[in-house]
């Protein structure tokens, strides 16, 4: 399997002993992120994350299925991420590496397992029809952090994204067409998002929040914390490495909450926008146009 060029000795010196002097390569502070731009296609359910030089692409689908047996109440959700040979050279095609298998589990932990999308409004009919909701993570460009990009991205995705109006009448289901109705939201119960942190030092006493590629080179560990703008934490993964100690953690944790606010207000505000751009001539200017008249 192909590997990635691994950054000097000397790369590693100058970085690890630039955070001792508490500065970064790029002039942030410990505890900021990169500049964070999010945007949204034409399409509903397709979300851009750029965080830095990492660029991640979300793209939200539905369909109609057979739910399953076990759960014949409940939809159909499922996250699928793809980490091809355009990110890095260390990546190929249907060979998932060790941080893609790390990334999909975390993601599924956060957005699934914490009850984000309400799977039960996917049912159609009882153990017979329902809505399968899959969302495709697609890394365009790696440079640290893909974790922090990619959840964002899906839930983003997932909070753009509107699907077909069905109805039922006689047994028989109906779905129809944007054109023929308004395509509905996702039943959305709340946001999660992921903070990831990085350790260095002996014992890992430097705690640095959104890691460039060269930074996660030659760290001593990490932690990635999930949690809502409520306070709510969905998960907290800390992967092997230098053991850090409990109030270190608990610090993190902290201003965690912090920037998931700025995550949330963020992503509320882009979807305003997206909203305000998408009905120029919708219903809303028919009611102006009503009182113009």
């Amino acid at each position: 399997m192909p590997r990635e060029a691994e950054p000097s000795l000397n790369e590693k010196q100058f970085v690890i002993q630039a955070l001792q002097e508490n500065l970064r390569l790029d002039g942030r502070e410990l505890d900021q992120y990169r500049p964070l731009e999010l945007s949204f296609g034409d399409q509903y359910g397709l979300a851009d994350v750029k965080l830095g030089k990492t660029r991640v692409l979300a793209k939200a689908t539905a369909e109609v299925t057979v739910p399953y047996t076990d759960r014949p109440l409940d939809g159909i959700f499922t996250i699928a991420t793809e980490l091809g040979p355009m990110t890095s050279p260390a990546f190929e095609v249907n060979r998932p590496t060790e941080t893609e298998v790390l990334l999909s589990r975390l993601l599924e932990k956060t957005v699934r397992r914490s009850g984000a999308l309400d799977t039960e409004s996917l049912c159609l009919v009882a153990g017979q029809k329902c809505w399968s909701v899959r969302v495709d993570v697609h890394v365009l460009s790696h440079d640290g952090n893909l974790i922090d990009a990619s959840c964002l991205a899906v839930v983003a995705a997932l909070r753009h994204f509107r699907k077909p109006d069905t109805s039922m009448e006689a047994g028989v289901l109906t779905v129809y067409t944007p054109a023929e109705r308004e395509p509905v939201p996702l039943s959305w119960l709340h946001s999660p998002f992921c903070v990831t942190w990085s350790f260095f030092g002996e014992e890992g006493e430097i705690a640095v929040l959104d890691a460039t590629w060269i930074e996660e080179q030659v760290r001593v560990g990490s932690c990635t914390v999930s949690l809502n703008k409520h306070g709510e934490i969905c998960q907290i993964a800390k992967l092997g490495g230098t053991p850090v100690e409990a109030v270190a953690l608990l610090q993190c944790v902290s201003v965690s909450l912090t920037k998931v606010k700025e995550f949330s207000d963020l992503l509320d505000r882009k979807l305003a926008e997206d909203l305000k751009r998408r009905d120029k001539g919708g219903f809303m200017a028919e009611l102006r146009a009503e009182n113009d008249r």
